[in-house]
Formats: structure tokens, sequence, C-alpha cells
């Protein structure tokens, strides 16, 4: 039979130093933006209102943040994780502009890292990739840790290089939406009073609802970032595999738990940077997320005295309310890592201030 199929990268077929260009480009639609806002009802008003964000200052609506990152994510995968073990983490995340509809958007990726695990059969690879639009200007560049199976593992060892990762990205570094200005915010219209000022450092806030997985609505939604990713789709390969099912694609939780915050965090209406997250726990069609988030900073921006960022951790948990992981001062139990803990998301949000 003619070999002209791809079976994705081994360990052994990634070197520091090298550029992976992944293919199709995409360009985004207004229909991508009604499909992501039907699978998760996300919330906020900059990325629902046309009318919203040009009083803001922007031209239109821009796309939801994260849906831009999963697109970027999405193309990625072929060449990255297809034959991954597990996704590991993500650091250095920055939005560098607004994307709007109609955009197209490619992806490019350096390997920086590689680090073989000690039972030889996989390795860790670490990438750091950047989202580009029609115009090669950046949208958007984070780096994430992988552990990819070896081909061979009797293979040698590469030697071990392993990045220096900052903890997280610096509040200087955030960058504000070109031409954005907060006038003519509307809170009522965005649908909270709560602004930069209002939150205090270590607050926790209990975003109440919960949110019911559906199995056709995540295998949707990776078909939407065209994440190629066997885990998520093909139930006669899961059967045989660890957990015997399809696996919900870890950023499916990180848009769930995002849209869960609105109540309670409906100013922060852009996301500026990823600082780090993880999957700490699979998760499957038919489990609920809950999810509650945590201020670890607050920042001024130079130059802005209209608005702040805050640097949120949001956890989601899967059947189990967020308010019972919590006492009643709000701290939370001696074990951050709960056996229902299921996303560990940190990242820095900009809000207006009350000097709008």
């Amino acid at each position: 039979m003619s070999k002209k199929t791809l079976t994705g990268n081994c360990f052994e077929d990634f070197t520091p130093g090298q550029t992976l260009l992944h293919a199709t480009p995409r360009t985004v639609t207004t229909g991508d933006v009604a499909l992501y806002q039907a699978l998760y009802g996300g919330r906020f008003a900059m990325a629902s209102s046309d009318s919203f964000a040009r009083r803001i200052g922007l031209p239109g609506a821009p796309l939801d943040d994260l849906l831009v990152f999963h697109i970027v994510f999405g193309k990625t995968v072929p060449d990255i994780s297809t034959n991954a073990v597990a996704n590991l983490g993500y650091a250095e995340g920055r939005f560098l502009r607004p994307v709007f509809a109609g955009e197209t958007l490619k992806t490019v990726s350096d390997v920086i890292g590689v680090r073989e695990t000690s039972n030889h059969k996989a390795g860790v690879v670490y990438v750091r990739s950047r989202g580009e639009n029609q115009d090669g200007k950046a949208v958007l560049e984070y780096v994430r840790w992988v552990m990819v199976r070896k081909r061979d593992p009797e293979s040698p060892a590469p030697v071990p290089v392993v990045p220096d990762l900052a903890e997280s990205v610096t509040a200087t570094d955030l960058v504000v939406p070109a031409g954005l200005r907060l006038e003519a915010y509307d809170l009522a219209a965005a649908g909270s009073p709560h602004l930069w000022d209002d939150y205090t450092i270590g607050e926790r806030i209990d975003h109440i609802d919960g949110m019911t997985i559906e199995e056709a609505e995540h295998m949707m939604a990776t078909r939407l970032y065209q994440n190629t990713a066997k885990v998520h789709f093909n139930q006669h390969a899961q059967r045989r595999g660890r957990f015997g099912r399809r696996l919900v694609y870890g950023g499916h939780i990180i848009s769930l738990a995002r849209a869960l915050s609105f109540n309670g965090l409906a100013n922060a209406q852009w996301i500026a940077a990823m600082n780090g997250g993880r999957h700490v726990a699979p998760t499957f069609a038919g489990d609920t997320i809950y999810a509650w988030s945590e201020i670890i900073d607050k920042a001024t921006l130079n130059g802005r005295n209209d608005i702040g960022a805050l640097r949120i951790r949001t956890r989601a948990f899967k059947d189990r309310e967020a308010s019972t992981l919590a006492d009643p001062n709000g701290r939370a139990e001696k074990d951050p890592y709960h056996e229902a803990l299921v996303l560990d998301f940190d990242y820095w949000a900009l809000i207006p201030t009350r000097r709008t």
C-alpha cells in the first residue's frame, strides 16, 4: 500500500533550534465566533458586541482570546503532539494584538528544549509557538511542553536541553490593544460594577455556576480548532487505551472555566497573558465543571490610569461545587490538588479602573 500518509513526529524527530512551519492557515469567520459562543456561552461584552467594542475604541468585537489560542494551538498538533503521552504545561503566553473575523491565522513553532524520560520510552519536548495573521504580525506567543513517545526505546538519548522559563509574564510586558480607550465603558452592558480597585490580593471568588460536558460538544469544539489528536476522537482506539474512552481536550476545560468566571469577573475582559497552566486530571463527557478564582497579584500599567491588570489563578473541578472546597473565610483546603481538580490556570487579565 502506498505510504503517503503522515504518522506524526516521535521524540527522536525533535532537535533544539528546529523550526516547524505548521500547515493549514485558517481564515476565521463570524461563524466560528457563533459556534464558540454556542459551545461555552461566554458573556464578556467586548467579544460579544460590536457596538460595545466600538465604544471603547476597537473596530468591532474581537475574537475571544481563547478562541485565538485554540486555533493557533490546533495547528501545532499534527507536528508536535500526534504521538503525545500528555500535554504537560504552558508558560510565557502573551496575547499581542486582537484578532477580528476575516483575518487568517497561521502558526510557527521553534523547538527550544528536549529531555528523555527516565523510562526511556518517551521524552519531553519544549516548543515556543507563535500565531501570526495574514500580514505576518504576531497575535499570540506561548511556550508549551509535551511528553512524546519514542519511536524506538533503544535509540540514544539526546543531550538534555531544558529552557529557563519565567514563573510569570511581568506586568510591564503586557500588551494593551491598540486604540483602546475606556471613557465610554458601559458597566451596565458589561454586567458588573466591580473594577480593578474593588479586587484585593488573596481574594477568592466562587463562580457558582456549573456546566456539564456533552460528548458531541467537546468533539465539535476540537474539530473547530482542527486539533487532530486521536485521544479526543477515536473511541474504537481509545477502548484499548488507559481510560477506555475519549478524553476531553484540555483547552475545552480552559474555555469552560473562563466562561464560568464571568460571574464575578465580568469586567476582566481581556486575557493579556498566560503565566502557566496544568491539566491536572482527565475530563470526560458527562462531567460537570465548576470553577473558582483567586486574585494573586495586581498591577498598574505604565502610561495608563484607566486600566489595570489582575493576575488570576482559576481552578476548575469536576462534579464538585467550588463552594465545598473553601472554608467560610475563603481559604482553600490544605491540599490545592484536590482529587476533583482538573485544571489549574494562571493568567493576567486587563480590567478598567475607577479612574476610567
